[in-house]
């Protein structure tokens, strides 16, 4: 491991750093000087020396350099994302099982694929119901089985789009869905 606990460190492709706090799972937790603590891969990030050992490997003036060329994409992006009122709210359903149900004890692999399948149904359902243009749900990575229950779920509804959500928010475990609002239902 190149970092230890306490660490403070920058986030690579994102405009914010943090302090190490522990290692799960192979990957960096990272608290947030907001509070939040996320997990990234060791290649995700950089040791933010504030003057001592990085003189060495690089003058102030290039890792300036490096950190405002790494924060530029962010502030450019951000500019360009106008939103209208109706698209401030996403409805995000995560259907993790711990999240459903306090305990999954005594359940079998069906009782928990339908429960989560019976509540991505319902909360569609209550967004298209509400005239939501958004929603995304969480099912994560896994051997799959739950995503491909959600794709079957999603291509039974006219008047919807799907695709994966954006990566950079949710990773790779997560649909986002688009509910079209004036289809003509003949």
């Amino acid at each position: 491991m190149k970092f230890n606990v306490g660490d403070e460190v920058i986030v690579l492709d994102d405009s914010f750093s943090g302090r190490v706090k522990a290692f799960k799972k192979g990957k960096v937790v990272v608290e947030t000087s907001d509070g939040f603590e996320l997990m990234f891969e060791e290649s995700e990030l950089v040791k933010n020396h504030n003057d001592g050992e990085m003189k060495s490997f690089f003058s102030k003036q290039s890792l300036g350099s490096v950190i405002r060329e790494k924060e530029e994409p962010k502030k450019r992006s951000f500019v360009k994302e106008k939103k209208s009122r109706k698209d401030e709210f996403v409805l995000e359903v995560d259907l993790h099982i711990e999240k459903l149900v306090p305990s999954k004890r005594g359940m079998s692999n069906y009782d928990i694929l339908t429960l989560q399948s019976e509540t991505a149904k319902r909360q569609l359902d209550f967004a298209i119901k509400n005239r939501m243009q958004k929603i995304v749900f969480i099912h994560g990575v896994g051997e799959g089985v739950l995503k491909a229950e959600l794709d079957f779920l999603l291509g039974r509804y006219e008047g919807i789009d799907f695709r994966d959500a954006d990566y950079q928010k949710y990773g790779l475990g997560a649909t986002e869905v688009f509910i079209r609002q004036n289809v003509d239902r003949r």
